[in-house]
């Protein structure tokens, strides 16, 4: 009996030190917690002072150059229109060009495009007096699955998928009493607004 017991209770511990182990160990990927790095890298800026120097380009005609107070604004926007990084993948733009080697380091010809995270706000929204509203995208090779959307709630209801607004006509009324709404209600004539057919044809696979 006494050698079951021990066996027994050699066993719980084992199984107790197996799960606190696992437990220390285990870790999510959206922590943000920084590792105690006894070496940490130094922060070495990528603007170099020789870019105000003019250099040739084979692609453009002009010369390349740019001031070392431009270029350190732009190292450290994120996009064009966003000061900071939207996406826990993405790298900030301020380590940019600090590893590999390129032909040329001036910020302003390297690709920065808007960011759609920005641009997506400039959508009004797709006004309804049905209490579900289906999205696709526009449709055809560039749009997306459709999504089903309730919008019968008073407030603004984007596409979980393109980000697309779409709210109720009978909570116009309230959504216009607030003091500032995520999305306009109205046009308001920006380059980045897409009409709400965005179709130029009407097939089912048709152009948009």
């Amino acid at each position: 009996m006494l050698p079951t017991i021990r066996s027994r209770a050699a066993w719980q511990i084992s199984k107790r030190i197996q799960t606190a182990s696992r437990r220390s160990y285990a870790f999510s990927a959206n922590d943000q917690q920084e590792i105690n790095d006894p070496t940490p890298q130094k922060d070495v800026p990528n603007v170099s002072k020789t870019n105000e120097l003019p250099t040739e380009a084979v692609h453009t005609s002009t010369s390349l150059q740019e001031k070392t107070e431009d270029a350190e604004h732009r190292r450290v926007t994120q996009a064009p229109n966003r000061a900071v990084a939207w996406s826990r993948s993405q790298n900030p733009r301020a380590k940019a060009m600090s590893g590999p080697r390129f032909e040329q380091t001036i910020m302003e010809a390297q690709p920065a495009p808007q960011a759609a995270i920005t641009l997506i706000h400039q959508q009004p929204v797709r006004w309804t007096h049905e209490r579900m509203v289906a999205c696709d995208g526009g449709g055809g090779p560039l749009g997306h699955p459709r999504i089903f959307i309730n919008v019968d709630k008073p407030q603004i209801c984007m596409c979980t998928y393109c980000g697309l607004p779409f709210a109720n006509e009978h909570h116009r009324a309230h959504l216009e009493s607030l003091h500032t709404t995520p999305y306009p209600l109205e046009p308001q004539g920006k380059a980045a607004e897409v009409p709400e057919s965005q179709r130029i044809t009407d097939e089912a696979l048709g152009q948009r």
